[in-house]
């Protein structure tokens, strides 16, 4: 897997001559790299969330463990990872809130949904303003209780050349990670798994909260 860097290009020119030496400290600072912009960082995160959405559909990682292998594992996984590798800062406290809203770094699909994300909608209008890293929710209805399933949207930021995918686990163990597109969710699928207003089962469209702005 590709790791996207940022990487600064000095040209220092060479100091004039008799001019004091420079202190560790400020040569140090003048390394430093700059401060990412945070329309930049959000652009890389969601990038990285694509690909290694997308990656895990040929052959899953193996640092994703097999018991977090399902919708929201998945999503765990991938928020996680491209955060280690764009904004590793942010790691230092948990991505996720727990069903009573504490910082934690599990939450199932409910739990996310609850805690952690943001609802767009249900309609046409919220589907077309969908972004990589936003999620699709259902919730079915069992004889043992309600079970929610999350897929998460792949879309490229070039929408004129690429439509928009889900990418999603099944939930069963064992089972591989598949990929669609998300048009033909809404017309094809059986209508308990369609994105659309008519299915009960449908939830909406949410985004992370961190990603509201």
């Amino acid at each position: 897997m590709r790791v996207l860097m940022l990487t600064l290009l000095l040209n220092a020119a060479p100091a004039p001559s008799g001019t004091a030496p420079v202190s560790p400290a400020r040569e140090a600072a003048s390394l430093a790299p700059e401060p990412v912009a945070p329309e930049t960082r959000a652009r890389l995160l969601r990038r990285e969330v694509a690909q290694v959405a997308l990656a895990q559909v040929k052959a899953p990682d193996a640092a994703w463990q097999p018991a977090q292998r399902d919708c929201a594992g998945l999503i765990r996984y991938a928020y996680r990872t491209a955060y280690r590798r764009v904004a590793s800062a942010r790691l230092a406290s948990p991505l996720w809130r727990d069903a009573r809203g504490a910082p934690s770094d599990f939450a199932d699909a409910e739990t996310l949904l609850a805690r952690s994300f943001l609802p767009l909608g249900r309609g046409l209008e919220a589907r077309e303003q969908l972004r990589t890293g936003d999620v699709v929710a259902f919730r079915q209805e069992h004889d043992e209780g309600p079970v929610f399933h999350l897929m998460l949207v792949v879309r490229p930021e070039d929408r004129a050349h690429a439509p928009a995918r889900v990418v999603y686990h099944p939930g069963e163990a064992g089972a591989r990670v598949r990929t669609g597109l998300l048009d033909s969710l809404a017309t094809e699928a059986p209508l308990e798994w369609r994105p659309v207003p008519a299915n009960a089962a449908f939830l909406g469209f949410f985004r992370f909260k961190e990603w509201m702005s």
